[in-house]
């Protein structure tokens, strides 16, 4: 993993033709699913003692995962390098069958720490390889949602990469198809192979209720309408983090004239600001506010001391929090565990 940067270079405050400000996306940052799963990690830890071991990284951004190792956490890529006993933690993009079954087949104590939304897309899966359809399962090859999701139903499943796969991809049966998605990808490029699959299948069949999580598609609507009014766009989030790839793509195809991925202010380069006079910012779903907050910080330095939000949605979901950790040391039931919605007065 990279080395986490300690200290960051201070930018320069450069003229510009007209008041310098930030436009701040809302929502950016944790989604449900994430806090969820991250909690997991820490709760796991105050229960069963270091080490806990988690399979690939609980969430894709290397802060995260740098802070829970410091903790105690241990990742590893598969579940054969955990001791027999252990506790392991399965990672919000979810896993396999497979993965479920070797994790077992080993005596391991698992935490299910799965976003339910990528749950409900398994069960999806299994549904309709029961019914006997072909799952046209639109995501990244190699992506870890998507392998968990294909497991689930492996002999139903063909992975569909893009629009342009929209174009070639081969059915058995043009009458028992069905479209799914990985929850993270881009809502108007899936919209896209969407459409390119039905021109092709026109009796192709959709999820019951949309596979792109809520989150995903709010960071999305909320970055649209800053990229409009931004000279440059920098998003916070690693590079393994598909949402937040996606924000930088959506917002160059909305009109910043320039967009960049920085997982720290430090990598922020003194030349993206030249004769840039405002500047949008977000985060990917897996980025905790921190890093936005020194990001702010890094363009003050500049001379960005107007922060402007722009709200498009609000998010109070809570998600419940895996069976094993809802109740403290104590035995009483944690504040947190069965989810629902946060207080707005807290």
């Amino acid at each position: 993993m990279p080395r986490i940067p300690s200290a960051r270079n201070r930018l320069k405050d450069t003229p510009v033709v007209g008041q310098k400000r930030v436009l701040l996306a809302a929502p950016r940052g944790y989604c449900a699913g994430v806090d969820r799963a991250v909690i997991a990690v820490e709760k796991a830890l105050e229960h069963y003692g270091a080490p806990v071991y988690v399979r690939k990284q609980i969430v894709h951004n290397m802060h995260v995962v740098s802070e829970l190792e410091n903790k105690g956490a241990i990742f590893v890529e598969e579940v054969d390098e955990v001791p027999r006993g252990a506790h392991i933690v399965f990672s919000a993009h979810g896993v396999s069958p497979a993965v479920v079954k070797a994790a077992a087949d080993r005596g391991l104590q698992a935490i299910d720490a799965t976003c339910p939304l990528v749950t409900k897309v398994h069960r999806e899966a299994v549904r309709f390889a029961r019914d006997d359809f072909q799952i046209l399962l639109i995501g990244h090859e190699g992506h870890e949602e998507v392998e968990g999701t294909a497991g689930e139903a492996p002999e139903h499943t063909t992975l569909v990469g893009s629009p342009d796969d929209a174009d070639t991809v081969v059915v058995r049966d043009p009458n028992k198809v069905v479209w799914l998605s990985q929850t993270t990808l881009s809502v108007d490029e899936t919209m896209e192979t969407v459409r390119r699959l039905r021109a092709r299948f026109p009796n192709l069949q959709d999820p019951p209720s949309d596979d792109i999580c809520y989150a995903t598609q709010n960071r999305q609507v909320a970055i649209k309408k800053v990229a409009t009014d931004s000279d440059l766009v920098i998003v916070v989030g690693s590079a393994n983090s598909s949402n937040s790839v996606r924000l930088v793509e959506v917002a160059l195809e909305y009109g910043a004239k320039a967009a960049y991925r920085v997982d720290f202010a430090s990598e922020v380069r003194q030349e993206w600001l030249e004769g840039v006079r405002t500047v949008g910012v977000t985060s990917g779903a897996s980025v905790p506010e921190e890093l936005v907050e020194e990001l702010l910080e890094a363009l003050a330095d500049a001379g960005y001391n107007d922060v402007e939000p722009v709200k498009t949605a609000e998010e109070d979901l809570i998600f419940s929090l895996p069976k094993e950790l809802r109740k403290d040391l104590t035995g009483q039931v944690d504040a947190r565990a069965l989810g629902g919605r946060a207080d707005p007065t807290t």
